[in-house]
This record gives C-alpha cells, structure tokens and sequence, in this order.
C-alpha cells in the first residue's frame, strides 16, 4: 500500500497550542514527538511507501520532523497545495500522480492510535476489500455517546449511510443499536476506483484535479500545485464528493484505541494521570486540584483547589477554562480573528527552512528576536523598506553580507543593517548559529522582506 497522509488542517481547536503556522499535528504532543510523526511512524510499518499532502507553509516544519524519523527507512514524496479545498481534492490530486494500480490508506496525520496490533489487522483486511474494488472506510466501535463525531451506519460490511454530528439524544441511540460507528476518516481503496467513483460522482472536481496536476510543477519527490489552479478546484470533503453516493462504500469495524483529539477535554484522556487525576506535569504544583489538565513547559504553573479545570501556558498567551467546555476554544480563536490578531497563526517560535525564530518582544516601533541558523544553511539575500536591524551572536561564527561586504561576526560581536540594505546571514559552521536580532522601525511586519535570492524558492 501507499499511505496518503493529510497534513492541511490548522488545528485551531487546540489553541493555544496549535496556530495555523504550528497546527495540532505538528505540536509535540507526546513526549517530545507530534502526531504526524507517530502517524508517520505507525503506518510505515504496513505501507510501502508513503506521500505527503501539505500546506506549502508547513513543508519544511513536516521535513524536519521527518528527519528526526531514521527508523522509518523511506524518504515520503510530498504534494503541496498552495491553499486547502478539504480533502476530496487533496486525496484526487495525488491519486492522479499514482499507479491506477496501487492500493493507497488515506492518514489524517493529527489522530492518535493507541493499539498497533488491531490496527494493522484491520489494514489488512481493508487491502483485501480495496484489492476487490470497494472503498473502505474504517468505523471504530463507539465506547460513549459522542457528539463530537460524524457516524456511519452499517449491515455488516456494508456502509448505509453516513450521520452528521448528532445531539445527544441521537448519539445514546446510536450506542444502543450496535449498528453505528465513528466515522475515523481513514480510508483505504484502489486508485482507479476512486479516481472513478469521483469522475462519477463529482465531475467538475475531477477534470479541474486533472488540469491542476497537468501544470503543476515536478521536482523530484516533490509536486507544487499552483494557486490559481488549486482555486479553481471546488472545496468538498471526500465524504461528500464521494463516499455518501457511492455503491461500493464497506467499513471495517475497528476497535484500535483511536482519537482525533478535537479538544482538550480529549487530549486529557491520552495523558498519564497522577493519584488526583491530574496529568502528569513537573512544570505543575498542584494544591488541592483534581481531575484537571496543565499545559505548560517553560515556566512554573501553580494550582489551588482546581477541579476538572483546564489551564494551557504558552509564551505569549494563557487559556483558562472548565474542562467540559474546552469545545468552545473555537470561539476564542473566531473572536481572535475578528481582531486581526496574529495569535491565531504566529506561535512564538517559527520554523523556516533555514532554522528557526522566536519573538522574543514585540512592541510599537521595535522587535526582538531569537534567531537560531542550522548548520550549512543561509537565510535569503533580502532588503526590508520600514526598519534596520542590529545582529548579536550569542553562539556559532555568522557569515554576514550587508550591501557589497561579506564579513565574519563572533560571539560577543554585532553588525548594524540600515533600512533598505541588501543584507544576508549565513551559517557555515558545523554548529547551530544563534544570534538575537533587534529590528527598530514605523512597522516590523513579517510581510516586509523583499527577497532578491532564496535558496528555497520563496517569493
């Protein structure tokens, strides 16, 4: 099989946490690993190769933590979309590139799977029915009456329909049938029966998928999907294109220890617990608190007779809520954007291909950050318009190019880069270079860099 992996959401259901520029999937969840790696991970065991669909922005993030993976064994080719049209689109584009042939699992790459051995039992009978030509998606056995999860309905093998999201009252009754299960989003199918099924069902989708790859631009393992005729493509989730109108939709009933972690009242569940019931943090003292959830890993968080609370520490904002109502972080996020807020995409630290940054203040007129360079690598030759910028190094020898000098800069050393100089800073040394940069000026927006040579193809 070749395993699918879907990389696109933004996980703001999980913020602060998860940003649009650090979503779910890619936030080290789980002792120091994230969700993507462990779908990565996981399913290299049962796949022969795997494929990558991402967000252009998160293709660098999704390669490092892909280079903390040895184990794995494969180098994943990637698709990126410049822009997302959910997931029917995602899944058509990267089947065209395929083999008619081949047998594809499609991974949502922010799910947990506790039980490995169930789930690869249930790959394999998922191939054997995608091999005889049905779509398979994977139902798992229901253990509460969630609202939170879409549902399927079957006879047996046979899917006879797909439920929205029920109320309550619909979801006990669901339990009680023993006919339901939660719709997982995994699927398994041959590609040619997709790929028909989706000419069939949705054909405007399927012609401007066909249009979109023929102009997309190949780069060995890599396939750029150009924004103008990603727009083009219409927006559907492959349960709506496809899998609530098709004949030859079979669910492997699935017991695999699976979550989507959609809220924190979920992520709860998948932690360790202390004697209280309170999830094991060294960063937490609680006092007289119980059955509560703290996130937090830089400074000290303190709690006093808290129960089923929910408290989440990040650099640059705090979330403080009863546990039970962790659904509504939507609703903070929505009124986050209303405000224009970047704290809705920016998390402190950033990834870039180059290295990483993070904001360490950001007030009216000036910027600092911490700027850190991996070995080998150099940011692009660049000018900004609104501000200058001072250099210090901290650590590593900085190859620095401000207008026509190219000069070294030591620890302890600084350089000066006026409005409107063409400047470069460059690493090559065998050592991570970090340096804190101070950025003064009417407006120290990210969007204010002119690259003039970028290593990495950004505009």
């Amino acid at each position: 099989m070749i395993n699918l992996i879907l990389c696109g959401g933004c996980g703001t259901r999980l913020w602060p946490v998860s940003r649009t520029l650090m979503p779910k999937q890619f936030a080290k969840l789980f002792d120091g690993s994230s969700l993507f790696q462990g779908t990565v991970v996981t399913n290299s065991v049962a796949c022969e190769s795997q494929y990558v669909i991402s967000n252009a922005e998160q293709y660098f993030l999704a390669k490092d933590q892909l280079s903390e993976l040895p184990e794995c064994g494969h180098d994943p080719r990637f698709m990126l979309e410049p822009v997302g049209r959910n997931t029917a689109p995602a899944i058509a584009l990267a089947c065209l590139s395929l083999d008619p042939n081949a047998v594809v699992l499609v991974s949502p790459s922010d799910h947990v799977i506790r039980k490995k051995e169930a789930y690869l039992k249930a790959l394999e009978k998922a191939e054997k029915f995608a091999e005889e030509g049905s779509l398979v998606t994977f139902g798992i056995t229901p253990t509460s009456p969630e609202t939170g999860y879409g549902y399927i309905e079957a006879d047996g093998e046979n899917v006879k329909r797909f439920v929205e999201k029920p109320n309550l009252e619909k979801a006990k009754e669901y339990l009680q049938s023993g006919n339901f299960y939660w719709n997982s989003g995994i699927f398994c199918f041959k590609v040619s029966t997709f790929l028909s099924e989706l000419e069939k069902y949705a054909p405007d989708m399927f012609i401007a998928c066909k249009a979109a790859l023929a102009n997309a631009k190949k780069e060995n393992q890599l396939l750029r999907v150009n924004y103008e005729d990603m727009m083009a493509i219409p927006a559907n989730s492959i349960d709506y294109a496809v899998m609530e109108k098709s004949k030859k939709v079979k669910v492997v009933p699935s017991d695999i220890g699976w979550s989507d972690l959609g809220s924190f009242d979920a992520l709860y569940g998948e932690y360790p617990h202390d004697e209280a019931g309170n999830n094991v943090n060294p960063k937490h003292i609680p006092v007289g608190t119980t059955n509560s959830l703290v996130i937090g890993q830089q400074r000290m968080v303190a709690t006093i007779d808290l129960d089923k609370m929910l408290v989440v520490d990040t650099p640059d904002a705090l979330l403080v809520a009863p546990l039970a109502s962790s659904q509504k972080v939507k609703s903070v996020v929505e009124k986050l954007k209303f405000k224009k807020s970047p704290l809705t995409d920016v998390p402190q630290t950033v990834s870039r291909p180059w290295g990483t940054y993070s904001v360490l203040d950001d007030n009216e007129r000036y910027k600092i950050k911490r700027i850190v360079v991996k070995p080998g690598k150099r940011l692009s030759l660049q000018k900004h318009l609104h501000r200058s910028e001072h250099w210090v190094v901290v650590s590593g020898t900085a190859t620095c190019t401000v207008g026509e000098k190219i000069f070294y800069v030591r620890p302890n050393e600084s350089t000066y880069i006026p409005v409107g100089e063409v400047h470069r800073l460059q690493n090559d040394g065998k050592l991570p270079l970090v340096i804190v940069e101070v950025q003064v000026g009417e407006y120290t927006g990210e969007d204010d860099i002119i690259r003039i040579q970028d290593d990495f193809k950004r505009s």
